[in-house]
């Protein structure tokens, strides 16, 4: 296998798991949907409801923020101040870019260390949260977002010192 090959599926891994990431997204997002509008149609209509309806959906929603704080992550597109770059050259630019990326990277590993702590406590506590699902499986998007989001910053640090290659033939 030659490095044009090579490349080629390096492309097509990323592409399925950024495919995959997007699908988990969505699949979030429609479940947050789903249990939200039975619970509405069943306190409407039936006057019941799913008793842990209501804690399915927070824990939902922590898992849609993580993820799409992990997708936001893919290219540096989470909130930041740019107001010094703006006024950088392009060299000073990419060296400060970096330097942030690899700060957020360091950040984001620390929030991960303590955050799997966490969830290892959780687990060693044993408690449940909701229909006989364990605590920390709820959690457990914590970590692994912010270690996802550390890695994904660590490279893209390294990419914004790297020299640009010429695009291949």
């Amino acid at each position: 296998m030659n490095k044009t090959d090579t490349i080629a599926h390096i492309k097509k891994a990323r592409s399925l798991l950024l495919r995959i990431e997007d699908g988990f997204l969505v699949t979030l997002l429609l479940a947050i949907l789903a249990m939200a509008v039975t619970q509405i149609v069943l306190r409407n209509v039936f006057e019941t409801g799913i008793i842990w309806g209501d804690v399915l959906v927070r824990i939902l929603v922590l898992w849609i923020g993580m993820t799409g704080a992990v997708v936001a992550s893919r290219r540096g597109e989470h909130i930041n101040v740019d107001i010094l770059t703006r006024y950088l050259s392009a060299a000073a630019r990419s060296v400060v870019s970096s330097v942030v990326s690899i700060l957020t990277a360091v950040v984001c590993s620390v929030a991960s260390f303590y955050s799997f702590k966490f969830v290892a406590a959780e687990a060693e506590f044993g408690g449940s949260a909701f229909a006989g699902i364990p605590v920390w499986i709820c959690q457990v998007i914590i970590p692994i977002g912010f270690a996802v989001i550390a890695l994904r910053y660590f490279l893209l640090g390294i990419q914004y010192i790297l020299p640009p290659r010429p695009p291949a033939e």
